[in-house]
């Protein structure tokens, strides 16, 4: 969606919020030996307490609340009880609706003992969100978005998982346009103020082919390559873009 008025941004600002803070209190939860269904509760409690429901169920029909993906997980792993083991990488991700609006975050939070290879992958993959929030100005091709964060996972000797990507979203959580986490030359769109997006690099170490589990959700690494994944909502503007989901 593209603001029309300041009340759509003050409701996106709102439900942005609530990604944020539900997000931050499970990421102080991460530890050795609780269960991811036990992650997702704090975060869905904090959903409910600020009014918010969950966007994936409401849309997609999707069998939880929160999204939890473990090592070699990239994206929509089903929280169950499973416990968190020292050196796991965990991918929290959460897309709320409120009133009407929606907004989408995701963080990636390793378990000590981290591994230099791990640091790499967490850092880089968050080095590429912000690198990507850069170029994310109106009047800029869409396509630059992919290519800044591509640079910088080849910089890190990271792969690029090219099946997944940021999105339009506001009045539902996939909207025009598709932001590819690659350079795609194909596309020749602008980016324009007011536009609401998300941003979210998925990197991996390895190939990054993928595989879908049999639960038709979790989407992995085909060779077992750990995957980190970041993300915000964002509103594009003439300078820098307001980021709905980082408070």
């Amino acid at each position: 969606m593209s603001i029309e008025s300041p009340e759509d941004l003050i409701a996106l600002r709102n439900v942005g919020r609530i990604c944020h803070l539900a997000l931050r209190e499970m990421a102080k939860n991460v530890r050795p030996g609780i269960t991811t269904a036990a992650l997702a509760d704090i975060g869905a409690k904090v959903m409910r307490e600020n009014g918010a429901r969950s966007a994936p169920a409401m849309v997609y029909n999707f069998p939880a609340e929160i999204l939890i993906s473990l090592n070699e997980e990239a994206v929509h792993g089903i929280p169950s009880a499973r416990r968190i083991a020292p050196g796991d990488l965990v991918k929290l991700d959460v897309t709320f609706e409120k009133n009407g609006y929606m907004g989408d975050a995701a963080i990636t939070v390793p378990v000590p003992p981290v591994s230099d290879e791990n640091r790499t992958l967490v850092q880089g993959t968050k080095r590429a969100l912000h690198r990507a929030l850069r170029v994310a100005q109106a009047n800029r091709r869409i396509n630059e978005i992919g290519r800044e964060i591509e640079k910088e996972a080849h910089k890190n000797g990271l792969s690029v998982i090219r099946e997944l990507g940021g999105h339009g979203i506001g009045r539902t959580i996939h909207e025009p346009p598709s932001i590819a986490n690659y350079e795609d030359r194909s596309e020749r769109g602008r980016l324009t103020a007011g536009l609401v997006i998300t941003i979210e690099p998925i990197l991996a170490i390895g190939a990054a082919r993928t595989r879908v589990a049999k639960d038709g959700w979790t989407v992995s690494t085909a060779d077992g390559g750990f995957a980190a994944h970041f993300e915000h909502t964002l509103v594009i503007t003439e300078g820098a873009p307001i980021l709905l989901t980082a408070a």
